[in-house]
């Protein structure tokens, strides 16, 4: 008991000493002080805030046959089994990528949806970009010239959407099907759907159906478009689901899904 009077004696002390310190202070310094605690407080939260809700979505995008669903069975499994299914609805699932089954400690896991390429589905990709961290669009290297045109107006709708726009989701163009011999190079496929959008943006009166700011254009007035133009990143990849080389995708994934 004497010792709990005794603590209770110096704690008394302490608090007295601390009230006396503080009326000595200007009032103008120790509102200064309490207004940068309660800011550094308030950034503290912010940013234990933001790591705590970081989107772990991942979309695979494209035209129906390009070959998403393989690639989404590869990064889940390491096969390309069940990959010639097309599904009606999203193919989705939340998991650590299969070449990251054996490393250790924690990883974490990516949620990754393979959006239905049918022209009439193509509305259930606005469902998900709000809350997209990153979009994987696929292209068929392989039947890419008869589907350039296609293929360029739906990536044209996703870089022009309003969540791609404000929130800068990053794009990786992922050209598939490279393991065959006359499969396009990711070099032509770029080089060529850059200049399909440029048409298409010369071609279209309105920016596109996103409800967009009307000031907003896609690229850079008075110049040739090209994918470095855009607000958001826009980089290329080679991949074969049917051969699992997706190292450029994984890559890709991981650099806006940090493990």
């Amino acid at each position: 008991m004497d010792n709990l009077e005794d603590l209770k004696i110096v704690t008394e002390q302490w608090w007295k000493q601390g009230i006396e310190f503080v009326q000595q202070i200007p009032p103008s310094q120790l509102y200064t002080a309490i207004g940068v605690l309660l800011l550094a407080t308030i950034w503290l939260l912010s940013i234990r805030l933001f790591r705590r809700t970081k989107s772990n979505t991942v979309l695979l995008s494209g035209l129906s046959g390009s070959g998403k669903t393989m690639l989404f069975y590869q990064l889940r499994d390491g096969s390309s089994h069940q990959g010639a299914v097309t599904s009606m609805e999203p193919n989705e699932g939340t998991f650590v990528l299969h070449n990251e089954n054996t490393m250790k400690g924690k990883v974490k896991p990516v949620h990754l949806v393979d959006v239905p390429g049918h022209s009439r589905l193509r509305s259930k990709l606005e469902e998900y970009l709000p809350r997209a961290a990153a979009v994987v669009f696929v292209v068929d290297a392989l039947e890419f010239l008869p589907n350039i045109r296609v293929a360029s107006e739906y990536l044209y709708d996703i870089l022009t959407n309003t969540s791609v726009v404000k929130n800068k989701i990053p794009v990786l163009l992922c050209c598939n099907k490279t393991d065959k011999v006359t499969a396009h190079t990711k070099e032509f496929i770029r080089k060529q759907m850059e200049k399909e959008i440029e048409k298409l943006r010369v071609s279209r009166s309105a920016i596109s159906t996103a409800d967009i700011a009307n000031d907003f254009t896609l690229g850079i007035e008075g110049e040739v478009f090209s994918f470095s133009h855009c607000q958001n990143k826009v980089t290329v990849a080679e991949a074969s689901g049917l051969t699992g080389e997706t190292d450029q995708v994984q890559a890709f994934i991981r650099e806006h899904v940090k493990p």
